[in-house]
Parts: structure tokens; C-alpha cells; sequence
């Protein structure tokens, strides 16, 4: 399952918007480290995919993606040095596919800000140091163990330290080594890494509900904007407030809702659906009577690897995927008529799976 972790700096909105994500009740107090354990809490992916799916198939049931929401408690000047909870956090952030960083736009003189004041693109810069520190701390200590074997030569010792070393260099210089152009071979050396200053990163702009309708004339979200227009890096704007009071309400309620604020989606959606692009992610279905299921796969993974999803079996013994394209289903009505057309194709091991694909496994093991 994949894995998205909230950080910020305390005060910035995180459990408000982790409780609206999960419709838990992770503790959200004004005070720096009210959450101390990580909370973690399954979301379910919306496809309106699968409600088509479900009138045509009729299943028993119907089982949606999910996506593990991991709400880290907030970092601190001197995090990566131990300040505030120190490490603790930062070895949570490493089990993540992507990070989710909710950034404080908000002014209220209620909720106290660690700083001092409201500036987001200092909140911004305090993280990145605090991954970059955590990171270079790793870093130095496999050089240090490496420098021998790679002044002796030893081919796999020096590819390492090579690759470390540049990565080194971008981190002191505080640049960020999402920048470097990395062969493959260099991607794999430095995987086990899971260094923090290479996860994918999405800014979660944290509005007042008033701002919702008018972000233009919110200076802190404009600044925001401009810096993740630079760095290329997704905004999505939200009130964690109202997304608290979204997810309170029944589904027709919320469509009712969120066209009183203007909005086609909520803001939760929207961080699932741009984290889903951001990692390149995809969805295939399994269709039948007992159950209609949706899988997420990286793009660009083959059938057995999309197979293997399900069960390692699958991808051992795969023979042939049945597959039906989402919308030749739709355009032939079902199944039975998309057969008869010939659109139910038998893909094999070099077949490239699709978003959308509606596929049966055959597998011999």
C-alpha cells in the first residue's frame, strides 16, 4: 500500500487535516508535539470508475485503492540535530512514498506559531535544512566507512562513494538533490537509502475558509505559489477547517457543500489525485460477480508485474491477462458485447497495462 506523510511545523494545520483525511480523531491541541506517535490512517481512493463497474458486473462487493496517510508530528529548527523530538520523526518520514507538507497561510492570533510569525517560505526552507541535515548525517557516515575500499579500488565501494560524494556536495551547498541527473545504475546504489531530500514532495497551502474564495488576495498563499512555480513542485489549496467539516457529512451532503464554496472536489482529493501523478501512478481492475477491485501499479509495468500485485503466484506462473479496456466496456455496454466485438484481448509477458485496464490473470504455477 502506498504510503504519504503529513509534515509541517507544529501549528500548521497537520491533525486537522489528517483527522478530516481519516476521520480519526488524531490530537489536534495548540501546542507544539501534541502528536508525538505517528498516526496512521487509511483513505480510500475515489474512482467514479468503480460505480460504473459495479452497475455492470454487479459484485458482492466493491473494494476502492486505499492510500496510508502517515500524520508526523511537527518538525523543529534542529530536528535532524535532536531539537523538539528530534529523529524520531525523521525516520518515520523515510518509510514514505511521497510527503505531503502542509504550509501555514492562515493568520489567527489564537493559534500560536512556533516562529513567531506567519511566513511560509521560511517554514519551507526550516524543513528542507532539517531533510537535508538528516540526510547528509546518514550520508557521511557510509563515506566514511566507504573511503578505503574506494581509494583501494574496489569497483562496487568506489561506484558508491562516487554517487554519495555528489550528492554530498549538492546538500552542503543546500541545493537539493531531487536536481541531479542520475543514471539508473546510480539510483539503485542510493535506493536503500530512502534519503528524505529525494521523496516527491507536494505543498498542502492550509487557507482560513474566508481565503477559500478569494485566494488571490491571500499574500502568504501568492508567495507560495511563485516559490512552487520555481521548484516545479504541486500546490493544493485547502482549509483544513472545512475539510474537517466536509468529511463529517454523508457524500450527497458534501456535493451540496462543496458547491457552496465554489469547489468541484475537495482538497483531500485533490492531494490524493496529484500524489497519484506525482509517483506516476495508475489504476487496473479485476471485475467479476464476487468482487469488482481496483489496483494501483507504477506506469510503464508490465502485465506479470501488475499480476504479481495481487499475489506473488501470479507474476511466477503468468501465462496470459485477459484484458478489457475501461472504455470499450463503456462504449459496448458489457462484457459479453465487447467480446463479441472483439475487444477482450489475450495480452502477454511484454504487454504494457494501461489505466483503465479490466483484466483476469491466467497463471500455472
Amino acid at each position: 500500500m502506498l504510503k504519504a506523510g503529513i509534515v509541517g511545523l507544529p501549528n500548521v494545520g497537520k491533525s486537522t487535516l489528517f483527522n478530516a483525511i481519516t476521520k480519526a480523531e488524531a490530537l489536534a491541541a495548540n501546542y507544539p508535539f501534541a502528536t508525538i506517535d505517528p498516526n496512521v490512517g487509511i483513505v480510500y481512493v475515489q474512482d467514479p470508475r468503480l460505480d460504473v463497474l459495479e452497475k455492470i458486473y454487479k459484485p458482492k462487493k466493491v473494494v476502492p485503492t486505499a492510500y496510508e496517510f502517515i500524520d508526523i508530528a511537527g518538525l523543529v529548527r534542529g530536528a535532524s540535530k535532536g531539537e523538539g523530538l528530534g529523529n524520531q520523526f525523521l525516520s518515520h518520514i523515510r518509510e514514505v512514498d511521497a510527503i505531503c507538507q502542509v504550509v501555514r497561510c492562515f493568520e489567527d492570533n489564537n493559534i500560536i506559531h512556533v516562529e513567531g510569525s506567519i511566513d511560509p517560505l521560511r517554514d519551507i526552507e526550516t524543513i528542507k535544512i532539517e531533510l537535508n541535515l538528516a540526510d547528509l548525517e546518514s550520508i557521511d557516515k557510509r563515506i566514511g566507512r566507504l573511503e578505503k575500499k574506494a581509494k583501494a579500488k574496489v569497483k562496487d565501494a568506489m561506484e558508491e562513494y562516487e554517487v554519495l560524494v555528489k550528492i554530498k556536495e549538492v546538500l552542503d551547498a543546500y541545493g537539493s538533490p531531487r536536481t541531479i541527473p542520475f543514471t539508473e545504475e546510480e539510483l539503485k546504489l542510493i535506493k536503500n537509502f530512502n534519503l528524505l531530500s529525494m521523496k516527491p514532495m507536494i505543498f498542502i497551502a492550509n487557507v482560513s475558509e474566508s481565503d477559500l474564495h478569494h485566494p488571490q488576495d491571500n499574500k502568504h498563499y501568492q508567495r507560495l505559489l511563485e516559490l512552487a512555480q520555481k521548484e516545479g513542485t504541486e500546490v493544493v489549496l485547502i482549509s483544513a477547517q472545512v475539510e474537517m467539516e466536509i468529511a463529517s457529512l454523508e457524500p450527497e451532503e458534501q456535493l451540496n457543500f462543496l458547491e457552496a464554496y465554489g469547489l468541484k472536489k475537495s482538497g483531500l482529493n485533490e492531494v490524493i489525485e496529484k500524489s497519484y501523478r506525482l509517483l506516476g501512478l495508475k489504476t487496473y481492475f479485476t471485475a467479476g460477480e464476487p468482487e469488482v477491485r481496483a489496483w494501483t501499479f507504477k506506469k510503464g509495468m508490465k502485465a506479470p508485474q501488475c499480476a504479481g500485485i495481487i499475489h506473488t503466484d501470479f507474476e511466477r506462473g503468468f501465462i496470459k491477462a485477459e484484458t478489457l479496456s475501461y472504455d470499450d466496456l463503456i462504449k459496448y455496454g458489457s462484457p459479453q458485447a465487447a467480446k463479441e466485438a472483439g475487444r477482450v484481448r489475450l495480452e502477454g509477458k511484454e504487454y504494457v497495462v494501461q489505466d483503465g485496464d479490466i483484466m483476469l490473470f491466467r497463471f500455472n504455477v
